[in-house]
């Protein structure tokens, strides 16, 4: 659906992107190599099989996941020469969860994006190259300025809009919810195609951000019909373990239906992607791969795993 390896006029840079091994290069690091290099000999002892699980919590695969992976090794018998390939038949099955890799989009329908996540995980840039995407695919795309409770967030979702190319819907302390009817109703009213609506994210108080993000789902839910809905949970690809406790509380205020990772060029903590498909069946479907527009990517797990074995 998305040709965003294509050069065109508006990013004359936009064929001069990573590859996946650049961007991934630290949690090959973490997860792979540092791992098989714990292992010396053919038959994996116990010794070994303490340092394999010591290096797979270390690379944020979760204590949980790690375990399992020890306990599996150790009842199949598996040896050295295995090793590499028995993880990576692993780490595959745990990423075929439910759910496509694509975000969901139809061209005769109206598509709404409920983004959310924590102030500080990339939220709002995101959206800007969401945004960005869609409109260089030709889309009629409105942003909705859905986290009033910070003058900041609304100015920088301002910014991104004009950076995109794209309408904004922005009202000055209105209520989020009401803001979401709003955009829904604009959105049919003037022939967009694509919605873009923004929250907030605001974990110091727990209790109200879950009802504020209840409230604005509710409405979303209502208004959109037969339209497309999907709820993009987006998480800082370097904070690792504690991002799964992040996706916990959104998860449990609104149905999340794909994660998206941002800052992920660079870290070290790629795990994560694995540990959130095993914990909560989630299909990660976008990457933050670094600072410019277009620095955004369709995930691809089987691309994912064939790079962290290359």
């Amino acid at each position: 659906m998305f040709n965003f390896f294509k050069k065109n006029k508006e990013n004359p840079d936009a064929s001069e992107k990573k590859s996946l091994r650049e961007v991934l290069s630290n949690t090959v690091n973490s997860l792979i190599t540092n791992v098989v290099n714990t292992v010396q000999n053919e038959q994996i002892d116990e010794f070994t099989l303490d340092d394999i699980e010591t290096m797979l919590i270390k690379a944020d695969l979760g204590v949980d996941l790690a375990v399992e992976i020890t306990n599996e090794i150790k009842d199949k018998n598996i040896k050295m020469s295995d090793f590499k390939s028995y993880l990576k038949e692993k780490f595959i099955d745990i990423l075929n969860v439910e759910g496509e890799n694509k975000l969901k989009f139809d061209k005769d329908k109206l598509n709404v994006y409920f983004v959310v996540g924590v102030n500080g995980a990339g939220k709002t840039t995101l959206i800007g190259k969401l945004a960005h995407r869609f409109k260089q695919e030709g889309n009629k795309v409105l942003l909705v300025a859905g986290d009033t409770f910070r003058a900041a967030a609304e100015e920088q979702l301002d910014i991104w809009s004009k950076r995109a190319g794209v309408d904004i819907l922005r009202e000055d302390k209105a209520q989020s919810s009401a803001l979401a009817f709003k955009g829904i109703d604009k959105a049919r009213n003037e022939n967009y195609n694509v919605v873009i609506i923004d929250s907030a994210g605001r974990l110091q108080n727990k209790f109200n951000l879950i009802e504020e993000l209840k409230k604005i789902k509710g409405v979303i839910d209502k208004k959109i019909n037969n339209d497309n809905l999907e709820t993009i949970l987006v998480l800082d690809g370097t904070q690792g373990q504690n991002a799964l406790s992040q996706a916990s509380v959104f998860h449990e205020a609104v149905k999340i239906n794909s994660i998206a990772i941002t800052k992920l060029d660079g870290s070290s903590k790629g795990a994560m992607i694995i540990a959130i498909a095993k914990q909560f069946k989630l299909p990660t479907k976008l990457i933050g791969v670094g600072e410019k527009i277009d620095d955004i990517r369709d995930f691809d797990k089987n691309e994912f795993v064939n790079t962290l074995f290359e």
